[in-house]
């Protein structure tokens, strides 16, 4: 492995790190704010992980690009840390964005209810296993 691939996973490492505790602090503030009954620490995660990743890729497109170790820094190690739902949020509007309309809404769809089954499936799994 070479020292510029290296280096990226490194970075990717101290980003998602740093990105994690984001999501941590923000969890338990969510909860100590709003409570338990809804699980609003998620859905503002999840919203403000899009709106940080639109707002990155945006800057990225509009300016001289920053060094790749710095792209991947802040989206898949902070952002990506944060929610992975931002990079979900991207993917499904570069497909719209691309003129791919059926292709976004069939990604979007598939990702949740597929996602949702799996983890199901496993949930259901584990309880067989245990009994």
């Amino acid at each position: 492995m070479g020292n510029t691939v290296f280096a990226g996973y490194v970075v990717v490492f101290i980003g998602s790190g740093i990105g994690g505790m984001l999501r941590h602090c923000m969890g338990r503030l969510s909860l100590q704010v709003l409570g338990p009954g809804f699980p609003y620490g998620t859905l503002l995660i999840n919203i403000a992980g899009s709106a940080a990743m639109g707002l990155v890729v945006g800057m990225f497109a509009r300016s001289p690009p920053p060094g790749q170790s710095l792209q991947l820094f802040l989206t898949t190690g902070i952002i990506g840390g944060f929610t992975t739902f931002s990079a979900f949020s991207l993917d499904s509007v570069n497909l719209w964005a691309r003129g791919q309309a059926a292709a976004a809404i069939a990604y979007a769809l598939a990702s949740v209810i597929v996602s949702c089954g799996a983890l199901f499936g496993m949930l259901l799994l584990t309880r067989a296993w245990s009994d």
